[in-house]
C-alpha cells in the first residue's frame, strides 16, 4: 500500500499504537491516534513521539480521552493496539462501513523485505522466540564478543533495542513483536537476507490476514477468555497464523498438545515432543533424554544435547527448546549454536525465574503466569513444598485443576487481589485440605511467605491471573516482587541460575 496522503486511525497509544504511527507519519500518511486516557496521562507518550517525528508530528492528530465515532470521517484505515477489544462500538462501525482494519503486525508483514518467523502459543512462545533469536544470533555471528545475553541483557539488547550485528556478518537477526519491541520501527534497516523473529499474540493474530514463511504453535489452553469469550474464538485466532500459508512454507507444532496437534496448515509440518520420537520431521526428546531434531529438506538429524544439561526448569521448557530447535534450524543456524545456547540460557526475566535464597528458601519471580494452566506449569517443576503466591485478575479461566494441584503441591497459598476470593471459593468446592489466606496486597503476601516458608522451601510468585487489578503489567508486578525479595534482611545466598 501506498500510505502517502491515506487517513489511518491507530487506537491506542501503548508500544504498539506509538511505533505504528510514527512509522506511518515518516511515510506521508496523516495519522489520528485516538485513546482512553486523556492529554495529561499521555503528555510524555505525546512529547516522546513528537521529539522522534520532528517537522513529520505535524502530519499527526491525537483525539484523547474516548474513541468518538467521528474518527470514522474520511478514515482510510483502523488500527488497533493489542490491548483494543474488536468488539468496541467504533470497532464494529469501521466493519459495517468497510473501513479495513489492521495493526502493526499486519502492516509489518506487509512491508517487511525479509522472511519472518511467527511464533505463537498460549505458553512458552516468549522463551521459544528468545532461545530461537538466540540461536540463529550466535550462528550468524550477531554476538561478536561471544557471551549470551540472559535474561536482562536480552531484554534490554536484543528485544528492546536494535540487534547487534558483528560487521563480518552478512544476516543480522532481529527479535521482537509481542516480546518487546514493534519490529515496525526497525522495518526500515532490515535487509531481504536477515531473519526476522517475531512474536505474536492472540490479539494481533484475530485481525490478520497473512501468515509468516516459518510459524510455531507452541500448545493452546485456555487463556484470554475474558478477551475472545469462548474457546473456539481463542483457537481461531491463534489459527491464523497457520490460515495464510502457502505450500512451501513451514508450520512448527507441538505434538503433545491436542489442540496443535490438529492444526491445519498448507505448509510442511515439523513437530516437537517430550513423549518420544515422532514420524517424519520432527524434535523430540528420546529414551535416553537427548534432544534430537531431524529435518530432512535441509539434511539435518542430530543431538544437541542431554536434558539435564539445560538450566531451565520444567518439561514445558524442555518443550520450548526442541521448538526453538525445529524453528531456528529451518532459520539456519548450526548444531554447535544450537547446543550451547540450550545448555547455557537461563531464561526470560519473569518467568520461573531463580531470584535469591534467604535463611534457606529459595524465591521464584513467575509474575508471567497469567493463566492457571501456567501456574500449573511452573508448579510441576518444584519437588520441594512450595509457598505460592496467587492472584490478580481472573480471566474467566477454570480453576478447578489448579486448585487441586495446589492442594498436593503446596505447604500454603496466599491470594492476593481481585480474584482472591474466587480462587478462595474454589477451593471450598473442591474440598481440598490446604490452607488458603488472603492477604491485601502482594507486599503483604511477600512478608507473610517469608514467615511460613520453612528452609528447603521455595516461595513462587505464579499468580494465574493478570496483574491490571494493581499494576501496569506482569513485568511490574514481577518487579515489585523482586524488590520486596531482596529487602529482606541477611540473605544466605545470591548465587544459582535462573529457571
Amino acid at each position: 500500500m501506498t500510505w502517502s496522503g491515506r487517513h489511518v486511525v491507530i487506537l491506542g497509544m501503548a508500544r504498539q499504537g506509538t511505533a505504528l504511527a510514527r512509522y506511518l507519519a515518516v511515510q506521508g500518511a496523516i495519522v489520528t491516534l485516538s485513546d482512553m486516557k486523556s492529554s495529561e496521562a499521555l503528555a510524555a507518550e505525546m512529547t516522546t513521539l513528537a521529539d522522534a517525528l520532528g517537522p513529520a508530528a505535524r502530519s499527526i492528530r491525537y483525539v484523547l480521552g474516548g474513541h468518538p465515532e467521528s474518527l470514522l470521517n474520511d478514515c482510510d484505515m483502523l488500527c488497533l493496539s493489542g490491548g483494543v477489544p474488536i468488539d468496541l462500538p467504533i470497532v464494529q462501525q469501521a466493519r459495517r462501513r468497510g473501513i479495513m482494519l489492521s495493526n502493526d503486525a499486519q502492516v509489518f508483514f506487509s512491508v517487511c523485505p525479509a522472511p519472518i518467523i511467527g511464533i505463537t502459543g498460549s505458553a512458552g512462545k516468549t522463551t521459544t522466540t528468545a532461545l530461537t533469536g538466540e540461536m540463529l544470533m550466535l550462528s550468524f555471528g550477531n554476538e561478536p564478543d561471544g557471551e549470551l545475553p540472559g535474561a536482562h541483557a536480552l531484554t534490554h539488547s536484543t528485544v528492546n533495542k536494535t540487534p547487534h550485528a558483528a560487521e563480518h556478518s552478512a544476516v543480522r537477526v532481529w527479535v521482537g513483536g509481542n516480546i518487546g519491541n514493534p519490529l515496525i520501527a526497525s522495518v526500515d534497516d532490515i535487509q531481504p537476507t536477515d531473519r526476522v523473529v517475531m512474536e505474536l499474540s492472540s490479539f494481533q493474530l484475530e485481525l490478520m490476514t497473512a501468515s509468516p514463511h516459518l510459524a510455531c504453535v507452541t500448545n493452546i489452553t485456555p487463556n484470554h477468555l475474558d478477551r475472545h469469550k469462548t474457546m473456539e474464538n481463542y483457537i481461531a485466532a491463534k489459527q491464523h497464523i497457520l490460515d495464510f500459508q502457502h505450500p512451501g512454507d513451514w508450520a512448527v507444532l507441538g505434538l503433545d498438545n491436542d489442540v496443535t496437534a490438529q492444526m491445519i496448515t498448507a505448509g510442511r509440518r515439523v513437530v516437537f515432543s517430550t513423549h518420544g520420537e515422532p514420524v517424519g520431521d520432527a524434535a523430540w526428546l528420546d529414551a535416553m533424554e537427548n534432544l534430537r531434531v531431524r529435518i530432512g529438506a535441509i539434511s539435518m538429524d542430530v543431538s544437541i544435547g542431554n536434558r539435564r544439561e539445560l538450566l531451565l526448569l520444567g518439561e514445558h521448557n524442555v518443550q520450548n527448546v526442541l521448538a526453538a530447535m525445529a524453528i531456528s534450524a529451518l532459520g539456519g543456524a548450526t548444531p554447535d549454536a544450537m547446543r550451547q545456547v540450550a545448555t547455557t540460557y537461563r531464561g526470560v526475566a519473569h518467568r520461573l525465574q531463580f531470584i535469591d535464597e534467604i535463611r534457606g528458601v529459595r524465591y521464584y519471580d513467575d509474575s508471567i503466569a497469567t493463566a492457571p494452566e501456567r501456574l500449573m506449569a511452573a508448579l510441576r517443576c518444584f519437588a520441594q513444598p512450595v509457598v505460592l503466591l496467587c492472584g490478580g485478575r481472573d480471566k474467566h479461566l477454570p480453576w478447578g485443576d489448579a486448585v487441586r494441584m495446589m492442594a498436593q503441591r503446596c505447604r500454603c497459598v496466599l491470594l492476593f487481589g481481585e480474584m482472591a476470593k474466587l480462587v478462595a471459593d474454589e477451593a471450598r468446592t473442591q474440598q481440598v485440605a490446604i490452607d488458603f489466606t488472603a492477604c491485601d496486597n502482594l507486599d503483604q503476601a511477600v512478608h507473610e511467605a517469608a514467615a511460613r516458608a520453612r528452609p528447603g522451601d521455595v516461595v513462587l510468585l505464579s499468580p494465574g491471573g493478570t496483574s491490571f487489578d494493581a499494576f501496569k503489567d506482569f513485568e511490574e508486578r514481577g518487579d515489585v516482587f523482586v524488590r520486596l525479595v531482596h529487602a529482606m534482611e541477611e540473605p544466605h545466598s545470591t548465587t544459582g541460575g535462573n529457571a
